[in-house]
């Protein structure tokens, strides 16, 4: 089975950005996840964000439309704190509310923003195999004027449910990447935790 997902006018790196945007938390051990539930989670994130890309709905309301797919399919408590790494153990618990719900929105806007690029190409779902406490669903990425290539989405289900930790385009993590964003981040406000929501606030 193949599941479509519109794409365009995108770099590799740009499209790893973008697609993960939704997708991505910390790997958990998984608890009875099965090869076809953690397909069948791919399936159905990736129809989601097809369906918003062909909406032709306003700019603003893709991005609405985004945080929820994400909210939905990722588990965003556990991939913010992933993101902030250590620090996260000197949250209080405000903070790690507000945190969380700061970095939501901050990721809905980053790529939500790229959906009016994602014309003229396709994601297909090829299999799926169990590797030692996750899934790993493998896929192709066809984009207009670039050779396919690998797109593998990492399913647990440590939360309770079916949800995405990670996603690899060629070798490269998304959810490394946006580590070292909010790290960097952090870093300018010279660790300041509410410095940091503040910008996330305004951020993407």
């Amino acid at each position: 089975m193949t599941t479509p997902m519109t794409i365009s006018k995108v770099s590799r790196r740009g499209f790893l950005a973008s697609a993960a945007a939704s997708l991505a938390v910390l790997a958990t051990p998984a608890l009875a996840l099965t090869d076809a539930q953690a397909k069948s989670l791919v399936d159905r994130a990736v129809a989601d964000i097809n369906k918003v890309i062909a909406s032709g709905k306003p700019l603003n309301s893709m991005i609405r439309d985004f945080e929820k797919i994400f909210s939905k399919y990722a588990d965003v408590n556990i991939i913010a704190r992933s993101a902030l790494g250590p620090d996260a153990r000197r949250l209080t618990s405000s903070q790690s509310r507000a945190y969380t719900k700061a970095f939501q929105g901050y990721i809905a806007r980053k790529y939500g923003k790229r959906f009016n690029e994602f014309v003229g190409g396709q994601i297909e779902v090829n299999g799926v195999r169990k590797v030692k406490s996750f899934h790993e669903v493998k896929g192709t990425a066809r984009l207009r004027g670039q050779a396919p290539f690998e797109v593998n989405f990492l399913v647990s289900d440590k939360s309770g449910s079916s949800k995405f930790f990670d996603m690899i385009i060629e070798g490269i993590s998304l959810r490394l990447s946006e580590k070292a964003e909010i790290g960097a981040m952090l870093d300018k406000n010279k660790g300041d935790i509410n410095a940091l929501i503040a910008e996330l606030k305004k951020a993407g």
